[in-house]
């Protein structure tokens, strides 16, 4: 089954768009773009997601919905809203001309800043620094890329469908963990990881969490050789790893 506009709007929104906050912990240029501003920038899609994301002072924070949200950018269609994180359209808004200044320049130029690291060449990721944010980067995407593709797309549906309630911890070694909970066959990545979870994947080090993401190794048998543990309720895991073979399809 090929990717579905709806469900990429929802990845482009709550994975591409919500990592914006760790972009700003990660990278000195990106905050330094939101210091001292205060805006609330909404993005309403006809038939598709909503959210919001709330600059404070060389920081951010991402929310579903559109309460509070100073500048209110609509789009007609999923496709619409796809074509903006592809730098194809550029919406009106519906909401915020005040802040409209903030809208074409920093807030442009935060997103030039997130799309340097998650479509990085291979000389960009020469340098170790660089390298590390990209993945980490990389990693919030994809993990918010298997809780909307899990909850929107057909296929990713069917996988969610046997994966039973509880907390799914992802790690890259000690550096990074994420959690994913699932609950009534929706996932929602959370915002801190719990001591209690059901099922967890732990990458064994940055390097291979980036040939993971990249496509360039197989989990399963790095499974096999041990470079990626897994424990706790393995169908958990299973149907995750399922989810996770879509996301490639969505973020090429």
């Amino acid at each position: 089954m090929n990717k579905d506009n709806r469900t990429l709007a929802f990845i482009n929104l709550y994975a591409i768009l919500g990592t914006v906050p760790k972009l700003l912990e990660l990278d000195a240029e990106a905050a330094a773009l939101c210091k001292g501003k205060k805006v609330s920038i909404g993005f309403k899609v006809k038939g598709g997601p909503s959210g919001t994301l709330a600059f404070n002072d060389g920081k951010c924070s991402f929310y579903s919905g559109l309460k509070g949200a100073q500048v209110v950018l609509p789009f007609s269609s999923p496709e619409k809203f796809n074509a903006l994180i592809d730098g194809e359209y550029t919406p009106i808004p519906s909401k915020g001309f005040t802040k409209i200044s903030f809208l074409l320049k920093n807030f442009t130029k935060i997103t030039d800043i997130l799309t340097k690291y998650l479509r990085a060449g291979k000389k960009d990721l020469e340098n170790e620094e660089f390298f590390t944010k990209s993945t980490l980067l990389m990693f919030n995407v994809i993990a918010g890329a298997i809780a909307q593709i899990a909850n929107e797309d057909r296929v990713g549906q069917a996988s969610a469908s046997y994966i039973e309630d509880g907390v799914i911890k992802m790690a890259i070694g000690n550096d990074a963990a994420i959690a994913l909970e699932a609950k009534g066959h929706k996932l929602t990545v959370l915002d801190r990881v719990p001591e209690d979870f059901r099922a967890y994947m732990v990458f064994d080090n940055m390097k291979l969490a980036r040939q993971l993401f990249d496509g360039e190794v197989n989990s399963v048998a790095e499974v096999g050789v041990g470079n990626i543990r897994i424990g706790g309720f393995i169908s958990m895991i299973d149907n995750v790893n399922r989810i996770l073979g879509r996301v490639a399809l969505y973020l090429a």
